[in-house]
């Protein structure tokens, strides 16, 4: 029994690039089906998800790990 694991690789940069090319096809898509307004509202909802996000990690690490 070969018990050789090796640690998973770290996918994260490559993770970071494709959303970005993801979201710039969507947006361009979206800008060609509906303009420019379409595109900034989904940007500015994106904006104000992400930091909904950081806020309830936030929250959590603080709920955790409070400071003493």
């Amino acid at each position: 029994m070969n018990d050789h694991s090796q640690s998973a690789p770290n996918y994260t940069n490559a993770c970071i690039v494709m959303f970005g090319v993801n979201l710039s096809w969507v947006f361009l898509l979206l800008w060609a089906l509906w303009g420019l307004l379409a595109v900034a509202a989904l940007g500015w909802s994106l904006n104000r998800w992400i930091g909904w996000l950081e806020a309830r990690k936030a929250r959590a690490q603080a709920r955790f790990n409070p400071q003493r």
